[in-house]
């Protein structure tokens, strides 16, 4: 056996749920331009869980379905006033908070096809409102319901400032829960399949990979993006603080992406969408500081942006706080989780990858009293 450090080129599955070939990304073989051009985010959660692009009845129909079943248990609400509210991170409220959804649900652990879909379901609409509703409440506010008749995207935004959102930042939020969906076998994903491929329950599956996903290399990149930004100010002070940061080899975060060689395809998308709304809200420094930094990065390390770069200066021109930006990611991701875990479900085996032992051996045993 040999050990392949993070399994990087390791072929660990087959799966049919999206594609990364040449570097272009594919939601069940649709280009993930075409979906984040003209696809809304419940198009798409439809299309990774049932194959296909729904027509507009099945659309109708799973909307009804994701509205009837977002608003939250009251005892899932009384539990994050229990939080440390001053000290906890929204990602680490979100993975309880998924957890403890898992106790109020009486199909948890029924592993049947049909109440897997359901708790899918439930889960797919429940999560943008426990974000918001934590968000609130760490604020002195009371949670909001969501509107029976919003998207997702425009719920979101609803629950979280309780104003009617601007047809702009919907676009923007429906844009990036498009373009973060799902990416192959990412860390967080890979987490939810070995999970629940012990058959374990669904809930389970997405505790475990919202824990992956809070790691600054895998979902936490977009918010230490933010800070980077924060700390350099000003457009004039880029140059210096990257350089500085490249002569001392510390990594710049936002950049670079195992799985690409040419560049993210996600990145252009959520790129033009900082341009516009930074200039709508006056704000052009956070998009030209971005560009900077890209400029100079891309030059010296030959490593282009990835999907976290430009999604932070996104998120912050919408007004949303800096630690509510990875659970935006979960909110998005939950979709090709759950895509994952059904795929998983439906043909699976324990996954139990073998170590290659670098440790001493034999090792003889003396007793305590002989112990140096």
């Amino acid at each position: 056996m040999t050990a392949t450090r993070g399994l990087e080129g390791v072929v660990a599955t087959t799966s049919s749920v999206s594609s990364i070939i040449d570097d272009t990304l594919t939601y069940r073989g649709y280009n993930i331009d075409d979906l984040a051009e003209y696809a809304t985010f419940e198009e798409v959660v439809y299309l990774l869980w049932h194959g296909k692009l729904p027509n507009q009845q099945e659309l109708s129909a799973f909307t009804k379905q994701l509205a009837e079943n977002a608003s939250l248990p009251e005892e899932v609400i009384n539990h994050f006033n229990a939080y440390p509210i001053k000290q906890v991170h929204p990602m680490a409220a979100l993975r309880t908070a998924v957890s403890l959804l898992g106790l109020y649900d009486e199909e948890a652990d029924v592993m049947d096809e049909e109440a897997n879909y359901r708790k899918a379901i439930r889960l797919q609409a429940k999560l943008p409102i426990l974000v918001t509703a934590f968000s609130r409440i760490r604020k002195g506010l009371q949670p909001i319901r969501p509107k029976a008749d919003y998207s997702i995207a425009e719920n979101f935004l609803y629950t979280l400032t309780g104003e009617e959102p601007s047809d702009v930042a919907v676009e923007a939020v429906n844009k990036a829960l498009v373009l973060h969906a799902d990416h192959e076998l990412n860390a967080s994903t890979f987490t939810a399949r070995v999970c629940v491929a012990t058959l374990s329950d669904i809930y389970s599956g997405i505790t475990a990979a919202i824990g992956a996903l809070k790691g600054p290399l895998h979902g936490g990149a977009n918010e230490a993006v933010m800070k980077m930004l924060s700390d350099i100010g000003e457009v004039e002070n880029a140059e210096s603080y990257i350089r500085n940061k490249l002569n001392n080899k510390e990594k710049i975060m936002g950049f670079g992406h195992r799985v690409y060689r040419q560049g993210d395809p996600r990145a252009k998308h959520l790129r033009k969408m900082s341009e516009k709304l930074t200039q709508l809200n006056g704000e052009t420094k956070w998009y030209e500081m971005s560009v900077k930094i890209e400029g100079i990065v891309t030059s010296e390390k030959a490593l282009p942006p990835n999907v976290d770069f430009y999604s932070a200066s996104v998120y912050h021109c919408l007004g949303i706080d800096h630690d509510l930006f990875t659970p935006i990611f979960a909110v998005s991701r939950v979709s090709g989780w759950i895509a994952h875990i059904l795929e998983q479900y439906s043909n699976n085996r324990l996954i139990r990858p073998r170590a290659d032992y670098i440790g001493p051996e034999k090792q003889a045993y003396i007793p305590i009293e002989q112990r140096m």
